[in-house]
């Protein structure tokens, strides 16, 4: 992790235990005083991704005048996220944004706490839930703007791709993929397996030292994750390969931009999550205040959009990323 998102971590952990603290009146306090509304953001894995997106939560916390508690399942794994969820629904909270790892194995906890407070789904959705709406990446979009990129990478002779990811029950995974899948029909890459590591690095690490040595003729590493870019860098700069493997990848980790320095990293698709913490807060508010209908579209998904980054573009990303996480 990056020390700037080391020194983070601890200021933001006070500012959610402060959050929860401001919820009750103290020694001294009116007792008729109005509370602030208090909101969780739950993420679906412990990953410097996530630095971003507090960084969104801070700013909605001193704009809309809200507590906000973050919280993530440091394993990834369904049962601890549902435990979190659990805990959130027995102590009472004002509204809960969620990254769900599994929708439908969460399903019927979803609704539950549907049906207690305001529920959004961000970066990954359950929309057969009775969520109230979606607030994150265009996944589908976002798959096609990976196989875009890894069209230009490897040109039009084409070949044989394989894809690295934590699960694939994740609505996102599900999403970029297909996005994948549909931009490439009709061209000559062809994607030839799918590696499911459960957000596990060491066997995230491992599928990409596998890949790499089992599978012939490979031209394409595709990353869906996070953690998948670094995994991938790392594994094609100890092997025989560089510079006849492409890397697309997803989002900003410190290794996938210097592996885009270095031009090990084709391009990575960048998301905002900084939106994602914002806007969470900002339509989880707008709905405890009535006012639902002003921030919700027709369509219940609020689209942040993506950006791609490539080796001549990323000196000037990591300046603004820099700018941002001052």
């Amino acid at each position: 992790m990056p020390r700037s998102h080391r020194r983070l971590l601890p200021v933001l952990a006070v500012a959610a235990l402060a959050a929860c603290d401001a919820s009750s009146p103290g020694p001294g306090s009116s007792a008729s005083a109005p509370l602030r509304p208090r909101f969780a953001f739950v993420s679906n894995n412990f990953s410097p991704f996530w630095i971003i997106a507090q960084k969104g939560l801070e700013k909605a916390r001193q704009e809309f005048g809200i507590d906000v508690e973050f919280r993530a399942p440091r394993s990834g794994k369904l049962d601890e996220q549902r435990q979190i969820l659990e805990d959130l629904l027995a102590k009472g909270i004002d509204g809960v944004a969620v990254s769900p790892i599994d929708p439908d194995g969460i399903a019927d906890l979803l609704d539950r706490l549907a049906d207690r407070c305001p529920l959004v789904c961000h970066d990954s959705d359950a929309p057969r839930s009775k969520r109230r709406c979606y607030i994150g990446t265009d996944n589908v979009k976002a798959g096609r703007e990976a196989a875009k990129a890894m069209k230009e990478a490897i040109g039009e002779a084409g070949g044989k791709v394989a894809l690295f990811v934590g699960r694939l029950d994740a609505q996102n995974a599900q999403e970029r993929r297909q996005g994948f899948l549909d931009e490439i029909l009709g061209s000559k890459i062809e994607l030839v397996r799918d590696y499911l590591d459960y957000t596990d690095r060491a066997r995230a690490a491992q599928h990409a030292r596998e890949a790499l040595q089992s599978q012939t003729n490979l031209v394409g590493l595709l990353g869906l994750w996070s953690y998948n870019g670094p995994a991938l860098a790392a594994a094609l700069r100890d092997s025989d390969k560089l510079g006849r493997v492409a890397i697309v990848c997803f989002d900003e980790d410190e290794a996938t931009l210097q592996g885009l320095q270095d031009g090990v990293i084709h391009a990575t698709i960048v998301q905002k999550p900084l939106e994602f913490g914002y806007q969470s807060m900002r339509v989880l508010k707008a709905i405890r205040d009535g006012q639902a209908d002003t921030v919700i579209p027709p369509g219940k998904i609020i689209d942040t959009g993506v950006e791609v980054v490539r080796r001549t573009s990323v000196i000037d990303f990591q300046k603004r990323l820099k700018d941002l996480l001052k």
